[in-house]
């Protein structure tokens, strides 16, 4: 009998393959956050047809709305724009949320425990990432050493992140190896039903399909 795993699934490339990944070897519950994001309607929907996919029974959808509500990110203020893209920018971009990551992963150790569950997995990746403090090997090491001192001795939830130290291209490889759905994942930043093409997001997406070899199944506006 396989054991449970928690899986962050945001609809996108990574945590989809990081799906694929967890299923190998784990029953896995799905979780997905809705915190104000742009493309929250969207995202949703990818959450549900990945969930139906891999045929999951347990799945929990988190309402973080307050991230929306303090603002500081052009991916949940509509009073800023997302800007173009620019692949090798030096910095933290302001599509970057507060603490994200750390949010979504407290309610998925919260539920790993509540299930029994042994393993967290998150599909962050820190190479082609647009540069996330939360994105990094450190962060989940350190946030790693928290869930075991929070919770209880017997618990002994791990957190996986299986895509973290690939490329972009690698990941959408892993994916077309382990017959992960990618034409149903989304990744941009500004719409909801044609990709613009131009957010980083779209750009490093599309980047990686064409290092890849793999055509990118979702449709693009003009780029």
């Amino acid at each position: 009998m396989k054991t449970i795993a928690v899986v962050c699934v945001s609809g996108g490339v990574d945590s989809c393959v990081s799906a694929a990944v967890a299923a190998q070897s784990h029953d896995p519950a799905f979780l997905h956050v809705n915190y104000g994001q742009r493309a929250e309607t969207r995202e949703l929907k990818c959450f549900r047809d990945i969930a139906d996919f891999y045929k999951v029974e347990k799945r929990l959808v988190v309402e973080l709305g307050w991230l929306g509500k303090i603002g500081g990110s052009s991916l949940t203020d509509k009073t800023q724009s997302v800007p173009e893209g620019r692949l090798g920018r030096e910095g933290i971009p302001s599509t970057y949320v507060p603490f994200r990551n750390a949010n979504i992963l407290s309610a998925a150790v919260a539920w790993a425990e509540t299930l029994g569950a042994q393993a967290v997995y998150l599909g962050a990746h820190e190479q082609d990432s647009s540069g996330y403090p939360d994105c990094r090997a450190g962060f989940f090491e350190a946030f790693g050493k928290a869930v075991g001192l929070g919770t209880r001795p017997e618990s002994n939830i791990r957190i996986v992140t299986p895509v973290l130290a690939m490329s972009k291209a690698e990941v959408v490889r892993k994916g077309r190896e382990l017959g992960a759905p990618l034409e149903l994942t989304w990744s941009c930043y500004r719409d909801e039903h044609i990709a613009c093409g131009r957010c980083d997001s779209c750009l490093l997406r599309l980047r990686a399909f064409a290092e890849a070899g793999i055509p990118d199944p979702i449709p693009y506006g003009k780029k």
